[in-house]
């Protein structure tokens, strides 16, 4: 019997598409997707700014400085599309370290506070391909790649002096401040004088914590003022100044705060007078958006009354509508350049009440 060759059936060979129709083919997809990213500009951006704030050693929750900047973040994140990332410090050494690991992963990295002043300078040495942004100090000069904001503190904290002049009963008011440092003592001049300029009869008590963030402490320095006769407190603080806060609420009616750096009123409703309030949010909201629109540039940032970066809340309407209007009158003086509160003891010392 002789062996039967099989024999399998093969499909023919499909030759393989020309170079010409691949590269049709190319064309028409590149064509959809230009017109897919035309329709929907906004799905098509896959790259996200990532900004990270490093805090001063009063950390987050010291409802005010800190906080405000991570309100702006927090903005940002919401109106931008940025990832927003913090870094809490505790002591001077971690000032170094943290901005160093906010840099290796951000496209912008925010020193929140005058004590980080020296440590984001050397950090952005470091790194001159990174972009930072320092919030109330101005970095060393020839640092490019560092967007120094600070604040006319003393404008806003001359309108709660003359407020504090005007509404006090003892003839005594206080200030207290967390470290002595050049935007506290700007806060603490600027108060002096405008106390000065509406009562010069009236003693300021002036006192520092060391820190911003000993509650207790903070505290402890209201407590003193209030038993010196000190009716009005003017806390710029930190976290330190929640203690002054404290202080207030237990002696009771009578006995008020000044707040720093924003509304604190749940902190005693019943005795903040009224917040001088520091725009580090719109600062901090105003970097990020640079950076995201590619605008971003090095330099100082000064903000004031007329830039909108400082102003004085009275939320509660504690404060009589006449004495307001004598505290507009003297906001208009300094907006216009009429007036310039001072910034420092020295000038204070030689400072002039306008007539």
């Amino acid at each position: 019997m002789k062996a039967q060759r099989l024999h399998s059936q093969r499909e023919p060979m499909r030759r393989p598409p020309s170079f010409t129709k691949l590269l049709q083919l190319s064309v028409a997809w590149l064509s959809l997707l230009i017109l897919w990213v035309a329709v929907h500009p906004g799905l098509a951006q896959t790259s996200t700014v990532t900004v990270t704030m490093v805090t001063d050693q009063a950390g987050l929750g010291d409802q005010g400085f800190n906080d405000l900047a991570w309100a702006g973040l927090q903005k940002a994140t919401a109106e931008l599309g940025v990832e927003a990332k913090y870094i809490e410090s505790r002591e001077f050494a971690q000032y170094v370290p943290n901005l160093s690991a906010a840099a290796r992963s951000s496209d912008l990295t925010v020193g929140v506070g005058f004590l980080l002043t020296d440590a984001i300078a050397e950090v952005a040495k470091q790194n001159p391909e990174r972009k930072f942004a320092l919030i109330d100090a101005v970095a060393e000069e020839g640092i490019d790649n560092i967007a120094s904001v600070v604040f006319r503190e003393q404008e806003a904290s001359f309108l709660a002096g003359v407020a504090a002049g005007l509404m006090t009963q003892t003839g005594k008011v206080g200030a207290i401040g967390g470290m002595e440092i050049p935007p506290v003592v700007r806060w603490i001049s600027g108060f002096q004088a405008g106390v000065k300029t509406a009562n010069p009869e009236a003693e300021v008590l002036v006192g520092y914590v060391g820190s911003f963030a000993d509650p207790a402490q903070g505290k402890g320095l209201a407590e003193a003022q209030i038993t010196q006769g000190a009716d009005i407190l003017f806390e710029v603080g930190g976290l330190s100044g929640t203690g002054v806060f404290e202080a207030a609420r237990e002696r009771g009616a009578g006995t008020w705060v000044i707040a720093s750096d924003k509304d604190k009123s749940q902190l005693a409703p019943d005795n903040q007078l009224a917040a001088v309030a520091k725009g580090v949010d719109v600062a901090v909201f105003s970097q990020a958006e640079a950076v995201a629109k590619g605008t971003f540039q090095g330099g100082i940032f000064d903000l004031g009354l007329k830039e909108k970066g400082m102003a004085l809340l009275t939320p509660g309407d504690k404060i009589p509508a006449p004495i307001l209007e004598q505290v507009q009158a003297y906001a208009v003086q300094i907006e216009s350049g009429a007036l310039v509160p001072p910034t420092t003891a020295e000038e204070l010392a030689a400072f002039q009440p306008p007539q």
